[in-house]
């Protein structure tokens, strides 16, 4: 059984191709921008849209007392939930959800299989996405493997922030490693994250031994790393990495805000702070310097 929270058809991002994501539940690290918040935490999350709700009262019903109506308004006592089960596909409007359910092996394959013709079409494939994929159970490994044995491209979106010993069987099964370099600087990796750098960066040079295909993928991030002297020495790491000829800058955005607020949190990280003009074109010129491609965006 695996732990995850979506499986996205037809996508045309995260890899070459037409691909289907398998998106894991759970991440080892604790950036604030991050756009899935409902892919942090390894336990199942509870999601409410009151733009949706038409009070039918089925989730009070089903709740222990930790929901209930007070003047037309749905209130939700989340820390005292001791079994969001009970509530899963309860409400009728979904205006409320359940992120992450753990799925049996044969359960995902099948839903890969739909899109079998589409890969074939698009030298697509399947993206393992998250979440943290390799912060998962070793079930995970039989599932590369059942879609290895199917000749399925196989790639991954990784932050690489897991002990080798978690990577290492996967090196010569992953056809592509999509990999988050966010920041070589140690102090301020781990302020933001919360995470290791050191570690980060000791896993992009043991895949680089290994000569995988590594696309290397720098978050744009105001506040945090996008000035043109961080970005450079991010970009002159990639470059150090003999196996990786491709750089993809990702801009920061906003858009999974809603989704904290569906999930009763706060959005911590509204840096609306503007670049330098210009600071983007020369960002793309060093990166070309150390004869890199680039791509903005994944």
């Amino acid at each position: 059984m695996l732990n995850i929270f979506n499986i996205q058809r037809f996508s045309t991002h995260d890899g070459e191709g037409i691909r289907t994501n398998v998106f894991f539940k759970g991440c080892p690290l604790n950036c604030p921008w991050c756009s899935n918040p409902e892919s942090r935490s390894y336990k199942s999350d509870l999601l409410y849209d009151k733009r949706l709700c038409q009070q039918f009262g089925e989730c009070v019903k089903a709740s222990n007392g930790e929901l209930h109506f007070e003047k037309d308004l749905l209130i939700i006592n989340r820390e005292l939930i001791t079994d969001i089960e009970r509530l899963r596909d309860i409400c009728p409007a979904k205006a409320l959800t359940i992120a992450g359910k753990r799925k049996t092996i044969d359960y995902i394959i099948e839903k890969i299989e739909k899109d079998l013709s589409f890969y074939s079409q698009s030298n697509g494939g399947v993206t393992l996405t998250g979440g943290e994929p390799f912060a998962q159970d070793w079930n995970l490994l039989d599932l590369v493997h059942e879609l290895k044995a199917k000749e399925i491209d196989i790639s991954v979106e990784t932050s690489l922030y897991v002990p080798w010993e978690r990577i290492e069987p996967y090196a010569g099964l992953i056809d592509c490693w999509l990999a988050d370099l966010k920041h070589v600087d140690s102090d301020k990796f781990r302020k933001f994250t919360g995470g290791s750098a050191e570690l980060v960066m000791s896993n992009f040079r043991r895949l680089n031994a290994l000569n995988a295909h590594v696309i290397v993928r720098i978050p744009v991030i105001p506040g945090f790393n996008h000035t043109l002297p961080e970005m450079k020495q991010i970009i002159d790491f990639a470059a150090t990495l003999s196996s990786v000829n491709e750089v993809n800058f990702i801009p920061y955005h906003a858009l999974g805000e809603g989704k904290y607020k569906l999930m009763g949190l706060d959005y911590k990280y509204k840096n609306s702070s503007k670049p330098p003009p210009g600071e983007m074109e020369d960002i793309i010129e060093y990166t070309k310097s150390k004869k890199l491609q680039y791509k903005i965006g994944g």
